[in-house]
């Protein structure tokens, strides 16, 4: 896992504080120290109770919060991706397990941003614009098959306004906010990280170029 304080990738031993039982599910705190950066890590989770004949037991995870710092699971954009597309990433993967349908509005309004201004698609309504960088075949078809599949899981064609008025908090389906941010990850990398890591290579290359009096690559 990566600390949510200083986002160095740690070995998770965290110590487990039973809280209680209620209709939700089983409560508890889990507890550690970063060895990074030496700052306590306090989550609050919560398992689903599954009732058998021998009594009942902790399930599957249903929610991960957590308590210090406020912060996200996710860690945060890489440094090259602007912060007009980063900030809406970053208060939608805060949210996520607080407010599922304030983070999908909120990733779904980053991700019409990005097609707009990168893939340059035509302003309309989401849907239109998805279809529009999917016939393009200016992404890689991972990318465009991830993008189709939100409105697939979304159900646009039953909630409309997902579409229409991408910001609005509605109801969403099981696993839809999640997924938007992963498709959004899937896209900075493609629109913004990548490039700048092949720009990065091809200056410093072409500052070897230059030394050994050789011609520079082609801009």
């Amino acid at each position: 896992m990566k600390c949510p304080h200083c986002q160095v990738d740690i070995h998770s031993a965290a110590h487990s504080l039973s809280v209680g039982k209620d209709a939700d599910g089983y409560w508890a705190v889990e507890l550690q120290n970063c060895p990074a950066c030496s700052k306590l890590i306090i989550e609050l989770r919560c398992n689903e109770v599954i009732h058998t004949q021998a009594g009942h037991w902790e399930g599957e995870v249903i929610s991960r919060n957590f308590v210090r710092p406020k912060s996200s699971a996710r860690p945060n954009p890489h440094p090259d991706v602007p912060m007009e597309f980063a900030q809406d990433y970053i208060e939608a993967a805060l949210v996520l397990f607080d407010s599922p349908k304030a983070s999908a509005a909120l990733s779904r309004r980053c991700l019409q941003h990005i097609l707009r201004e990168k893939a340059m698609v035509k302003k309309g309504d989401l849907a239109r614009e998805i279809d529009e960088v999917i016939n393009s075949k200016s992404l890689p078809s991972h990318l465009s098959d991830a993008i189709d599949a939100i409105r697939n899981i979304g159900n646009f064609a039953a909630h409309p306004v997902k579409s229409t008025a991408t910001g609005e908090v509605i109801d969403v389906e099981p696993g839809e906010a999640e997924w938007t941010l992963d498709v959004l990850d899937g896209l900075f990398d493609f629109y913004f990280i990548q490039p700048e890591l092949l720009a990065r290579k091809k200056a410093a290359l072409n500052e070897k170029l230059n030394q050994a009096n050789k011609p520079p690559l082609k801009q």
